[in-house]
C-alpha cells in the first residue's frame, strides 16, 4: 500500500536563545485595533487573533498551573462563530483529585466616541455541564458583540496531573498576530517537548532559569504574524498537520528536589520515557484491558457449538464476528478498554458496550474457539494520528481484533453491524495501530482492503417530445457500501432525502434501497423527466450522461495546498448511460472516446462511447488508486478533474431521419 503521506515531527532539545524578546508580556489593547473595520492584508477575513498564550508552570508541590489568554478581533460576527462560544474542559479524577478553574474573566471591547468600552460577562452567563464521567465542561459566550468588537478571555486551570499537558495547536483558521507557548517546570522533573508541524518560532528560549523561587527549566516559543491554516477538502483531521506542541513527563530525580533534603528522602532517578513495548505492558497490567482478557471463564459457554466446530479458521473467525454483531451493540462511546464500572461481564448482561468492550469480547470469543486472536490498539481519526516517536497510552481510544491466517493479516471490528473481515468502521482507518501480544508490540498499517467501487447505471428511452424515461441504479462495494449501509440503517428517510431527493430535482418513483449479496449496497428508482433536452430547430440536444454529469468538482482549491489529500479509500467510479432513441431518429455530433492519466497511473480517466443503431452508450471510469496522496499531487487532481468536467460537458444531437 502506497500511502503517499508527508508528516513533519520534531523533538526539540538543546538550548536556544533568540534575541531579547520578552515572553508573556501581554500587549496593551490599542484603540486602533478596536476601531479597525477590516483586516488590512485580506478584507475577507472574519477575525484575527491579536494575542494568544498558553503558559504551563509546575509548582514544587506538583500542582500544574495553566494560564490561557485569548484576544480576538471580530471583523464579521456572522462568520466568526468559532471565537464567540467557548468551552473549557477540566478532568474529574478520583478522591477529589480533579482539575478546577480558579479564575475566568470574559470581556468584550467596543470603540465608542474614540474610547474603548468594555462589557464583562457575569457569572449567570457561564455554566457547567457534565459531558462524560471524566470531564466537566465550562461554557460561555461573549456579550455585546458587533462587527469590529474585540473579545478576550483569561482563565487559570489548577491541575494535579502535572505529568502531561495537552497538545496545543499554534495555527488557526484566521491570521494570528502573536502567539506564545511557555512551559516551565522544576529541574528535578524531565519533559519531552513534542513539536509537530512546519512553523518555526520567531522567538525561542530554552534554558535554565531561577524563577518562582527555585531552579526551573523552561521552553518558550513565540510566533509573530502567523498565516491562516484554512480548512481544506479531503482532510480527515486538519489538526494532524497544523503546528502544535505537547509536553510529557519522561523522568523524575527526587534527589534534586529541595523537599527531598528537608525530609531526608533522597529517592533517586526514575525514567518514565516509554516505548510501544512499555505501552504494551501498561495495557496488559491494566484492570481495564489486560485483566479483562484474562477472564476466560466469562466466555467459555457463550459461543454456540456449531460456530466453534467450523473447520476453516477464516470462516470460523467470520462467524464469530457475525455472532458479536448480532448480539451486542455499540453505545457510541470510544475506548481502548472497558469503561470504569463496566466490563465484559456487564457487556454480556446488558448487550451494550463501548468500542473497547465489544472488541475485547470479540478477541476473547475467538480465543475460546481456538483462534490466536490478538488486540490491535489505535487512535481514531478524530483523536489524531499516533505519534510513533512519542508513545503514549493517552493517544489510544480504539481496539480491534487481529488474526494471522496462513501468513495473511486479518482485522475485525464488532462495533458495527455492517463490518466484515478487514473492512472496519471508517473512524478506525487512521494509518496504523499496534498489535499488542503478551510478548511484543508490533506496528501494523491499517488501510481499507483495496479500492471501493461505485456503479452508476442509467438505462433510458427518449421520446419524440423530448421526454426521457428509464431506470437508475447506484451500487457500492466495500467501504462505500459500509458507509451508506450504516447511514441507511441509522436513518432511512434522511439517507434517501440527502442522497437522492435533494440531489435530483426531476420526478422519480419506486425508490428502493437494499443490501445485496457480497455486502454490496444499492439504491434504484424509475424516472420520467422532460428537463434534460433542449429542442432547437427540430433537433433534440442533450448531454448523454443525463443527470450523472457534474458541472463542477471539489478539487477547486485556489490557495496552495498545505495538507495531504486523504480520500478514505482508493476507488473506481463507473458511470454507464445507455440511451435508446425513438423510431425514426438518429444521432449526430457523437463525442469521441478519450482517456488520460498521470504518469504513474495514480489517477486515470476513461470516456468511452459506443453506438449501435439507435442506441448510444457512454461509459466513464474514474480511477484513484490510493487512499492518501501528498499535497504535491493536488495540481494533478485539479487538472484531471478540470478535464473530466469539460469532457463530460459534451452534448449529442438526435435528429429525425
Amino acid at each position: 500500500m502506497k500511502t503517499r503521506l508527508i508528516i513533519f515531527a520534531l523533538i526539540i532539545s538543546g538550548v536556544f536563545i533568540f534575541g531579547q524578546y520578552k515572553f508573556l508580556d501581554v500587549p496593551k489593547l490599542d484603540i486602533k485595533d478596536v476601531s479597525s473595520a477590516q483586516y488590512d492584508k485580506n478584507p475577507s477575513e472574519a477575525a484575527e487573533v491579536l494575542y494568544r498564550s498558553y503558559h504551563y508552570w509546575i509548582e514544587y508541590n506538583g500542582q500544574m498551573n495553566i494560564d490561557v489568554i485569548s484576544r480576538v478581533k471580530i471583523y464579521k460576527k456572522d462568520q466568526a462563530e468559532k471565537f464567540l462560544n467557548q468551552e473549557i474542559y477540566t478532568y474529574d479524577g478520583k478522591n477529589n483529585n480533579s482539575e478546577r478553574i480558579s479564575s475566568l474573566k470574559i470581556t468584550t471591547y467596543n470603540a465608542e466616541n474614540g474610547k474603548i468600552v468594555s462589557t464583562s460577562v457575569d457569572k449567570s452567563s457561564k455554566y457547567k455541564s457534565k459531558e462524560s464521567k471524566n470531564y466537566t465542561v465550562t461554557k460561555f459566550a461573549f456579550e455585546n458583540v458587533k462587527d469590529g468588537s474585540v473579545v478576550e478571555f483569561k482563565y487559570t486551570v489548577l491541575s494535579p496531573f502535572y505529568w502531561i499537558a495537552e497538545r496545543v495547536t499554534v495555527e488557526d483558521i484566521v491570521p494570528i498576530r502573536r502567539f506564545e507557548y511557555v512551559f516551565d517546570f522544576p529541574k528535578f522533573l524531565g519533559f519531552n517537548i513534542d513539536y509537530k508541524g512546519s512553523l518555526t518560532p520567531t522567538n525561542r528560549d530554552v534554558a535554565d532559569k531561577n524563577i518562582y523561587g527555585g531552579e526551573y527549566y523552561t521552553y518558550r516559543f513565540g510566533y509573530d504574524n502567523i498565516a491562516p491554516y484554512r480548512k481544506e477538502k479531503f482532510v480527515n483531521n486538519i489538526n494532524n498537520y497544523m503546528t502544535s506542541v505537547r509536553a510529557e513527563l519522561n523522568s523524575t530525580d527526587i534527589r534534586r528536589a529541595p523537599q527531598a533534603y528537608e525530609s531526608g528522602d533522597l529517592g533517586g532517578f526514575k525514567s518514565y520515557a516509554v516505548t510501544w513495548s512499555d505501552i504494551r505492558k501498561q495495557l496488559y497490567d491494566s484492570e481495564f484491558f489486560g485483566e479483562e482478557l484474562k477472564r476466560k471463564s466469562l466466555v467459555k459457554d457463550v459461543l454456540p457449538a456449531d460456530i466453534k466446530s467450523i473447520p476453516s479458521v477464516e470462516e470460523r473467525a467470520a462467524a464469530i464476528l457475525k455472532f458479536v454483531q448480532k448480539n451486542y451493540t455499540w453505545n457510541k462511546n470510544y475506548g481502548e478498554g472497558i469503561e470504569q464500572g463496566n466490563g465484559i461481564k456487564n457487556l454480556l448482561n446488558t448487550k451494550v458496550g463501548n468500542t473497547g468492550e465489544i472488541n475485547l469480547l470479540l478477541i476473547m470469543l475467538m480465543k475460546s474457539a481456538g483462534l490466536e486472536a490478538e488486540p490491535v490498539v489505535l487512535s481514531t481519526v478524530r483523536n489524531g494520528l499516533l505519534m510513533d516517536h512519542s508513545p503514549s497510552y493517552n493517544q489510544l481510544n480504539y481496539t480491534l481484533a487481529y488474526l494471522d491466517i496462513s501468513g495473511k493479516p486479518f482485522i475485525y471490528d464488532g462495533t458495527s453491524k455492517m463490518t466484515t473481515p478487514n473492512l472496519i468502521r471508517p473512524v478506525a482507518y487512521n494509518y496504523n495501530g499496534y498489535i499488542m501480544t503478551a510478548k511484543e508490540a508490533k506496528k501494523i498499517n491499517i488501510f481499507p482492503p483495496g479500492k471501493s467501487t461505485t456503479y452508476l447505471t442509467v438505462d433510458a428511452n427518449l421520446s419524440a417530445d423530448g421526454t426521457f424515461s428509464g431506470k437508475f441504479s447506484d451500487r457500492d462495494t466495500k467501504l462505500f457500501a459500509l458507509l451508506n449501509s450504516e447511514w441507511y440503517a441509522e436513518d432511512k428517510d434522511a439517507y434517501q432525502k440527502e442522497s437522492y431527493k435533494d440531489r435530483y430535482t426531476f420526478p422519480f418513483t419506486n425508490i428502493k434501497t437494499e443490501s445485496l449479496d457480497n455486502n454490496e449496497f444499492q439504491t434504484s428508482f424509475d424516472f420520467d423527466a422532460d428537463t434534460f433536452v433542449d429542442g432547437i430547430g427540430g433537433k433534440l440536444i442533450f448531454n448523454p450522461l443525463l443527470f450523472l454529469y457534474n458541472k463542477s468538482h471539489e478539487f477547486d482549491q485556489a490557495e496552495e495546498r498545505r495538507s495531504p489529500i486523504e480520500l478514505m479509500t482508493g476507488y473506481d467510479k463507473i458511470k454507464k448511460v445507455t440511451i435508446t432513441l425513438p423510431e425514426g431518429y438518429a444521432f449526430e455530433n457523437v463525442p469521441k472516446s478519450k482517456k488520460f492519466r498521470t504518469e504513474d497511473n495514480a489517477i486515470q480517466y476513461v470516456y468511452k462511447v459506443t453506438q449501435e443503431g439507435n442506441k448510444l452508450t457512454v461509459e466513464t471510469t474514474t480511477t484513484v488508486e490510493d487512499p492518501v496522496y501528498p499535497k504535491e499531487y493536488y495540481p494533478a487532481f485539479k487538472q484531471i478533474f478540470d478535464n473530466i468536467t469539460k469532457l463530460e460537458g459534451q452534448v449529442v444531437t438526435a435528429v429525425k431521419k
